[in-house]
């Protein structure tokens, strides 16, 4: 049985005054691929994700989407994942 999935985590420090927001690329439990907003390219950990990273990072389409998602992806998202993640104690 053979796996593959993406994970996509925005993380909120501060609010929404400071969000990062990771897209993590796995098969079989192995992370392949990632694409981290701090550091603002994907970065392959296989030689299967190494080739990925080079042509996703090669496409400004795919690399202008990925590095606004802290805009239209985390922080929509912030007032649901607020009362589990900043307000609980």
């Amino acid at each position: 049985v053979f796996q593959e999935m993406a994970r996509r985590e925005c993380d909120f420090i501060n609010g929404t005054e400071r969000v990062r927001f990771v897209d993590r690329y796995i098969y079989n439990r192995q992370t392949y691929a990632m694409f981290d907003s701090d550091i603002g390219h994907f970065v392959g950990f296989t030689p299967f994700g190494e080739r990925n990273a080079e042509y996703w990072n090669s496409d400004p389409a795919k690399m202008d989407h990925v590095r606004t998602a802290v805009d239209w992806y985390c922080r929509p998202n912030y007032p649901i994942a607020a009362p589990f993640s900043v307000e609980r104690r």
